[in-house]
């Protein structure tokens, strides 16, 4: 009977080990897969000069479409967060976007070996962003359900876990794309 009060601490003691370590392991996860969103960001980047660089002698009218795409890729290099990265990265989908429509009416370019390879290079890399926004996403959810249930949500105080902020799209982003 004297052991009982031992073992109900060694079990809270073991409980809480175990909540602190669930807590720490679901931030490394975000981490993580912010990382991965950045491993596929950089591809992206890279991919970009090379595309601009091999339309840019059959677009000599379209400096001005070539112009925001650097710009628009620029301003994604330099954001930091997942928000102000969010709206960088709209942007720059809708100006890598109006890029391939001008790439559209340039039949020798639309041909071009290295334009299509680099184009489907960059689906693939919008395809695996996506997907890893994904799982960013899924990992913010997890650990921002943990330190907001009771009860890990009393260690998650005491040791400052905060909330994580979701990888969301802007608003323009969301809209059906016309057609016309």
């Amino acid at each position: 009977m004297a052991y009982i009060p031992l073992v109900l601490v060694v079990i809270v003691v073991a409980w809480f080990v175990a909540a602190y370590n669930k807590l720490v392991r679901f931030r490394n996860q975000i981490k993580n897969a912010w990382h991965q969103i950045d491993v596929q960001l950089k591809r992206r980047y890279d991919l970009i000069p090379n595309l601009v660089e091999v339309v840019k002698d059959y677009m000599a009218y379209e400096q001005e479409t070539l112009t925001k795409v650097i710009e628009a890729r620029g301003a994604a290099l330099s954001a930091k967060g997942p928000a102000a990265q969010a709206k960088a990265e709209g942007i720059l989908t809708e100006t890598l976007k109006s890029l391939f429509a001008v790439v559209e009416r340039y039949p020798e370019l639309k041909a071009n070996q290295n334009v299509a390879s680099l184009q489907e290079e960059l689906t693939g890399t919008e395809n695996k962003i996506s997907f890893a926004r994904q799982f960013y996403n899924d990992s913010v959810m997890t650990y921002n359900n943990a330190i907001q249930s009771i009860p890990t949500n009393f260690i998650a105080s005491f040791f400052s876990f905060a909330q994580e902020a979701y990888f969301e799209t802007e608003p323009e982003s969301r809209a059906v794309p016309s057609l016309r």
